[in-house]
C-alpha cells in the first residue's frame, strides 16, 4: 500500500489524492478512507475531496464539516491519539487518527477496520503518516487546499504573513516550538520566525506598527532581513542592526517593528536574547511563573534612534517553558473594557500544562479563550510563541504529544 502510494504520488495533484488514498488503502484492508483538514483557526475539520475548480468526485454521504469540539474526529485531533468511533454489527469500526506533519496537526483520517485487528491499526498509522507527507508536498501549489482550510476571506496583509510563516509547531526530543496568531484572516503586523542550525535554535517575534497592508509589508521585510543576517552568521545584536538598516533604507523611519530575538543552545540550555521595545518574555518552571526575562531594551527597529540593546542570557532547566507574546494577547478587552491581562494569560498556560495538554492544543484553547473574551473579534494582532526545552538528552517519547 505505502509503496504504491509513494509511486503514484509523484504525478498526483491534491484533487487526485483522496481517491488514490482510498483506493490503495482499501486494497490493504483499510476501507472507506476519508481525510479531514483543520481550518486556520482550528475550530472545524473539513472533508478533503477530489473536487477542485475543474473536476472532482462526489464526496457521497460523508459529512463535509465536523467541529473540533465535541466530536470523535475532534478528539483524535486534540489528543493526538487514535480514537475508535462507531462500531458496526459485523465487528468493524471507524478508526480516527491524527494527520501530523512532524508534530504539527493538519487534520484527521478515518478508516473502517475490524475492531480487534491490531495489525490494521498499525497500518492505519503508517497511512496517516504518509498522507501527511503527501499533503505537505502538494499543498504549496494547491489553491483547492488553501480554500478548504479557510472559513472566510483573507486580507492581503494576512495572505503575506501566512505564506512566510514557518510551520506552527516543531518538536524533537529536546525542544518544542509552537505558535498561534489571531485574527487569522486579518493579520496586520504580527509575525514570528524560528529555525534550527545544529544545536542552536533561533527564534524571533515581531510586531510592526499599524494594522494594515503596510504593517504586513514592514514585518515581512523584517523577517526577510532577520533570516538573511542569520544565514550569514550574524549574532543577535548584529541581526537587529541589519533589520534596522533594511527598514530605514525602505521607509526612513516612518514604520517600525518591535521584536525579541533569541538563541537557545540545546546542549547547555543557555538562552540568549535581546529586545527592541517588545514585551518581555516569561519563564514557566515547575508549573509556576518564576521570572520575566528583563533585559535593557534597544529602541524599536526602524526608528533610527540607534539605542543598542543589552545581550542577556539565562540558564534554563529541563521542562522550562518560555512565553513570547505580542501586546494584543494581554491587552484584548471585553465589552466592559477589562483586559485579558498578563496574569490570566500565564495562569491559562500553567493550568493547561497541569492538565497534560500538548503545547499546540494549549495554544489553540488559549486563542479561543482570548477571542471569547473579546466577543470573537480582536482590534489588534495577538501572537504567542512557546519554547519548551526538554534538556540536552531527554528520554525518548513522542514529541507530538508534548
Amino acid at each position: 500500500m505505502l509503496r504504491e502510494l509513494v509511486a503514484a504520488s509523484h504525478f498526483m495533484s491534491m484533487e487526485q489524492l483522496p481517491g488514490a488514498v482510498a483506493t490503495h488503502a482499501a486494497d490493504a484492508g483499510l476501507h472507506d478512507a476519508v481525510i479531514y483538514m483543520v481550518d486556520l483557526q482550528q475550530t472545524v475539520l473539513r472533508l478533503l475531496t477530489g473536487k477542485g475548480e475543474d473536476a472532482g468526485q462526489d464526496p457521497g454521504p460523508e459529512t463535509a464539516e465536523l467541529k473540533v469540539e465535541g466530536t470523535i474526529a475532534g478528539r483524535a485531533f486534540q489528543t493526538v491519539e487514535p480514537v475508535t468511533g462507531q462500531v458496526f454489527d459485523d465487528g468493524t469500526c471507524q478508526y480516527w487518527l491524527p494527520i501530523l506533519d512532524g508534530s504539527e496537526r493538519m487534520g484527521v483520517i478515518r478508516v473502517t477496520i475490524r475492531k480487534d485487528d491490531d495489525r490494521a491499526k498499525d497500518d492505519a498509522e503508517y497511512l496517516a503518516g504518509l498522507v501527511a507527507l503527501m499533503i505537505v508536498s502538494k499543498g504549496p501549489y494547491s489553491d483547492s487546499l488553501s480554500r478548504l482550510v479557510r472559513t472566510r476571506d483573507m486580507t492581503v496583509s494576512a495572505e503575506m504573513q501566512w505564506r512566510l510563516l514557518p510551520p506552527m509547531t516543531f518538536a524533537n526530543d529536546q525542544v518544542v516550538i509552537s505558535a498561534a496568531l489571531e485574527p487569522a484572516y486579518r493579520l496586520g503586523g504580527d509575525t514570528f520566525d524560528y529555525a534550527l542550525a545544529g544545536a542552536t535554535v533561533h527564534l524571533g517575534i515581531f510586531d510592526a506598527m499599524g494594522h494594515d497592508t503596510t504593517a504586513g509589508l514592514t514585518s515581512s521585510l523584517a523577517i526577510a532581513a532577520c533570516r538573511n543576517a542569520r544565514l550569514q552568521g550574524a549574532d543577535l545584536v548584529e541581526t537587529g542592526q541589519t533589520i534596522e538598516r533594511v527598514l530605514l533604507e525602505q521607509d526612513a523611519g516612518a514604520r517600525f517593528v518591535t521584536a525579541v530575538l533569541m538563541e537557545l543552545d540545546l546542549r547547555s540550555g543557555i538562552l540568549s536574547w535581546i529586545t527592541h521595545g517588545h514585551p518581555q518574555p516569561v519563564v514557566i518552571r515547575g508549573g509556576r511563573w518564576v521570572t520575566t526575562l528583563d533585559c535593557r531594551p534597544g529602541t524599536p527597529l526602524g526608528t533610527g534612534l540607534g539605542v543598542v540593546p543589552e545581550l542577556c542570557a539565562e540558564q534554563l532547566q529541563p521542562g522550562d517553558r518560555i512565553l513570547l507574546y505580542s501586546d494584543g494577547i494581554v491587552e484584548a478587552r471585553d465589552p466592559d473594557k477589562r483586559e485579558f491581562g498578563m496574569q490570566r494569560f500565564v495562569d491559562f498556560i500553567v493550568k493547561r500544562a497541569a492538565d497534560g495538554l500538548p503545547v499546540p492544543e494549549t495554544l489553540r484553547r488559549l486563542v479561543h479563550s482570548i477571542l471569547e473574551h473579546h466577543e470573537g473579534r480582536l482590534d489588534d494582532d495577538a501572537t504567542v510563541l512557546i519554547l519548551e526545552w526538554h534538556g540536552p538528552s531527554a528520554p525518548a517519547k513522542d514529541p507530538a504529544k508534548t
